[in-house]
């Protein structure tokens, strides 16, 4: 259920007001449009959205509205969806692994970029009619992110070499492009990236004409804020040091960093038992998923339902969601104020990323209501 716009300012307002006993996600336009503008500002090449992070409409209408003209999509339906927001976009296709009938829509859409990472799959987009850039994705033993993507996706070095030759013989735009893993905050993993495709590039006797040095840019979970800066500086360093002359234009491909902060969620507690074990309206199922996979997020507060803001003493509690499954558990216990009580609402920040796109109906619940603030 979509609300494009409510009379109020802030989220609690509209709790207040609304007294909802689903889960709400609220999203902030002018959020978002910060968060664009820290890209666009601090990296130094081409900014593109990576859609799988969040494909809301408001997303993409505000991202476009912003300035940004090029989106990472990694289907067709994604393709779909940015086309029909934005007819003129560019289209990235960087999920190295597509079917044939895929690749036929790709070219459909008018998609620019592919990705590849083995032989077999270069020569379906040959075969499909694909044009455009071609860049070989490449996988390294490196740490810094939750976890890697090297599993699924990439070529190692030696295969690296390879590729690149037959994308620039089969007359492709030559490129590279690589994700360090998600929620990265380390700059060296990028630096130690952009030194191997260099290297690559120099082996294979292949001037690249793009490097697409991908996502990972961690969004805020806990602590501090990730300094993204310091890794767009990384970037462009290394990439200086090792290119010189030779240097290709970069791309990035954020998703989770451009889109978490433009949206809170807020969850009401259902039930209280035995005075530690919390019973939620949302879960794993719905809003919440990443809580299991990346861990607790330390950045929410408790409101009554008349507004006021709950300060007892910290206390760990065991966090459930709403079905009838008993592995819908946030992992560990999290610390709320001791004075939580039923009909309360915890509002989480940062819920922007893969909060809707991963929700599921199961059970009957994972429908999140979504209002615009302003």
């Amino acid at each position: 259920m979509y609300q494009s716009r409510i009379p109020a300012n802030t989220a609690i307002d509209y709790l207040i007001s609304a007294q909802p006993d689903q889960p709400v996600l609220f999203f902030n336009p002018s959020m978002l449009g910060q968060s664009y503008k820290r890209f666009a500002k601090g990296f130094p090449g081409l900014v593109t959205y990576a859609v799988k992070a969040n494909d809301s409409v408001e997303v993409i209408e505000n991202l476009v509205v912003a300035g940004m003209t090029a989106f990472d999509v990694a289907s067709p339906a994604e393709m779909k969806r940015v086309r029909q927001i934005s007819p003129s976009a560019i289209l990235h296709y960087n999920n190295p692994i597509r079917s044939r009938g895929e690749i036929r829509e790709g070219v459909a859409h008018g998609v620019v970029s592919w990705s590849v990472d083995c032989l077999s799959e270069l020569n379906k987009l040959i075969e499909g009619g694909a044009t455009g850039e071609v860049a070989v994705r490449l996988r390294l033993p490196v740490a810094g992110a939750v976890y890697d993507f090297g599993e699924k996706f990439g070529a190692d070095p030696l295969m690296a070499i390879e590729l690149l030759r037959a994308v620039s013989q089969a007359g492709f735009s030559p490129a590279m492009t690589f994700h360090p893993g998600t929620q990265c905050n380390s700059p060296q993993a990028w630096a130690r990236y952009i030194e191997e495709c260099a290297n690559i590039a120099v082996q294979a006797g292949v001037e690249l004409k793009r490097l697409n040095v991908g996502g990972g840019y961690a969004a805020h979970r806990t602590g501090n804020a990730p300094v993204i800066e310091s890794i767009f500086d990384a970037i462009d360093r290394t990439v200086c040091r090792v290119f010189g002359s030779k240097r290709p234009d970069l791309i990035c491909e954020p998703g989770r960093a451009m889109v978490a902060e433009s949206y809170q969620l807020a969850v009401r507690v259902k039930a209280i038992k035995n005075d530690t074990l919390l019973y939620l309206n949302d879960g794993i199922y719905g809003g919440m998923a990443e809580w299991r996979d990346l861990g607790e997020m330390d950045r929410h507060m408790v409101f009554a339902d008349d507004g006021q803001q709950k300060h007892g003493a910290p206390k760990n509690f065991t966090l459930y969601g709403p079905t009838c499954d008993s592995l819908d558990r946030i992992p560990g216990e999290i610390c709320l104020p001791s004075d939580i009580d039923e009909e309360d609402y915890v509002l989480l920040a940062g819920m922007g990323a893969y909060s809707t796109a991963t929700a599921t109906a199961f059970n009957g619940y994972g429908d999140l209501l979504r209002v615009t603030l302003g």
